[in-house]
């Protein structure tokens, strides 16, 4: 009996949102050199020393925004370059060294698998690992929206804001995306579910490097980011996204 044919393994592209990283961005640009050579970064109108650090990197392709456009725009700009260039998966990370390279062959191994269409980083899973601790109000926000995402879509997430994903490129087409800011996921969720993808989430090292991060655009206040998060759901789901809309007491179920 002839052997089965061996699968090929799929074509991978790395996808970096960049926005002032100077700090950090070379050396995650060469972790993640040891994992895959298919890089593409965007740099969203950094206004420190990004770009010449990006000029300086050899083998990988820059788009960059004139201004700062948003997270969201830069998710877009990943996947849409993605899609176009036949890559069969792509892999999100941030460039604040705050997501570790080497997991990279974890969501790689799984894309070969053939099980998902979204491969999604959890933070707050048994087997993930800590170095560090969430500020508490992003934990209360991602706890909060993540159980509400659970009883929305039927996934059964532990952590909807890591950025640290893997996406099937085909699967990528069925979607619509247009938020710019840091709602976009919480968009792509809800957009996964009603095109019926498939998901599954993986443990990744939680790393804060700077708790003291901010996000900037009157976002730093945590109700008003909460805010901010269900107006984008409530435009996507056409409809009040229920009882944290009144009184932002929803009981949390994350661990």
């Amino acid at each position: 009996m002839p052997w089965p044919p061996r699968r090929e393994a799929v074509r991978l592209l790395i996808g970096v949102p960049v926005h002032n990283e100077e700090r950090h961005i070379e050396r995650v640009l060469a972790e993640v050199r040891r994992y895959c050579d298919n890089i593409f970064v965007v740099n969203d109108g950094s206004t420190d020393g990004t770009a010449a650090r990006l000029a300086g990197a050899a083998g990988i392709v820059v788009h960059s925004h004139e201004h700062n456009e948003g997270y969201g725009q830069s998710i877009i700009d990943i996947f849409d370059y993605a899609v176009g260039e036949g890559y069969d998966w792509v892999v999100t990370l941030d460039a604040d060294e705050q997501h570790d390279p080497s997991s990279i062959r974890d969501f790689a191994r799984l894309a070969e698998e053939d099980h998902a269409d979204i491969i999604s980083g959890s933070r707050y899973m048994e087997h993930s690992l800590r170095e560090g601790t969430a500020p508490s109000d992003r934990r209360w926000i991602n706890c909060q929206i993540t159980d509400l995402l659970r009883r929305l879509t039927g996934y059964q997430l532990t952590d909807s804001f890591c950025g640290y994903k893997a996406y099937r490129a085909a699967a990528l087409r069925r979607l619509s995306l247009s938020e710019k800011g840091y709602a976009l996921p919480l968009q792509l969720w809800l957009q996964a579910a009603r095109a019926g993808l498939r998901v599954v989430e993986i443990p990744v090292k939680l790393i804060y490097k700077d708790p003291d991060r901010r996000f900037g655009a009157g976002l730093d206040e945590a109700e008003r980011r909460l805010k901010y998060y269900l107006d984008v759901m409530t435009r996507e789901l056409g409809r009040p996204v229920g009882p944290l809309c009144d009184g932002l007491r929803v009981e949390c179920r994350c661990r």
